[in-house]
């Protein structure tokens, strides 16, 4: 009896590296009662404000082509009416994370934002991702105008979303 050693030839590599996370083309709304906003103030290291916000809309777009995805948050709320608009997505960990930077719009005013988010249930039709972006209080408020009402050094945004 003879035994023979094939050779093992490695899978080739994917077109989209790192997004086999992500759904397939297409555009994802998230539906209502399907998301969650949280900003919190931190003084040091004393949260002195933690409020849910609404979330009127968020989108997630994935292009045909080898372009980044774009994803779309849009809060209203009293303390926090703006828009988070990501410019580019990388993937990390093997796609488990996502980090988008973007550009947090409060009253015209782009403030630049890095929102590091976890996949935590994938499929080719939907993107269940829950994340946070920390901001510096000052330089928002010196650069937007937002006032969070009670004493900050650092706001963390949580954002929980499932995109379907």
């Amino acid at each position: 009896m003879t035994t023979v050693t094939l050779p093992t030839v490695p899978p080739p590599p994917e077109s989209h590296t790192g997004t086999r996370r992500l759904p397939l083309p297409g555009d994802y709304p998230v539906a209502p009662g399907r998301s969650l906003v949280e900003l919190t103030c931190w003084y040091g290291p004393l949260p002195t404000l933690r409020r849910r916000i609404a979330l009127t809309g968020a989108s997630l777009t994935v292009p045909d082509s080898s372009e980044h995805p774009l994803f779309r948050f849009e809060f209203d709320d009293p303390r926090l009416s703006a828009r988070l608009t990501s410019e580019r997505v990388e993937p990390l960990a093997g796609g488990r994370r996502l980090q988008l930077t973007g550009d947090l719009d409060i009253d015209g005013t782009a403030f630049p934002v890095l929102l590091r988010l976890r996949v935590v249930e994938h499929a080719e039709d939907r993107l269940l991702v829950v994340g946070t972006a920390r901001l510096p209080y000052r330089p928002l408020r010196r650069a937007t105008g937002f006032r969070a009402g009670r004493p900050a050094t650092r706001l963390r945004l949580l954002v929980a979303a499932e995109f379907a």
